[in-house]
């Protein structure tokens, strides 16, 4: 079982340097997700401004999808039980990692 999670980033760049920040920058936020476990590896697919990506390691899985607007970037994560423990911790971390790419 898993547990959802999501997070709106407002940005002022334009949805094109949005989505190349976002792309540039995905490993930071790969950090941010997996709760600092490093190990697991992430296949993304960009579909116009749409990503989806997936994660796993250590018998667990991280789904996501990230939608870059106009003005913002919306979030949503499927976090693994043994991380929805520290999905406050993971949320504020990449909220900032997110914000911080979009600055």
């Amino acid at each position: 079982m898993s547990k959802p999670i999501t997070i709106t980033i407002p940005h002022k760049l334009g949805q094109a340097e949005a989505r190349r920040r976002i792309e540039e920058g995905f490993g930071k936020l790969q950090d941010q997700m997996t709760g600092g476990l490093g190990v697991m590896k992430f296949e993304r697919a960009w579909h116009g401004d749409h990503l989806e990506f997936a994660g796993g390691g250590l018998g667990q899985t991280i789904k996501g999808r990230l939608d870059v607007g106009p003005e913002s970037v919306n979030i949503q994560i499927d976090l693994p039980m043994i991380l929805a423990a520290i999905a406050e911790k993971i949320v504020g971390r990449l909220q900032q990692s997110t914000q911080k790419l979009l600055e």
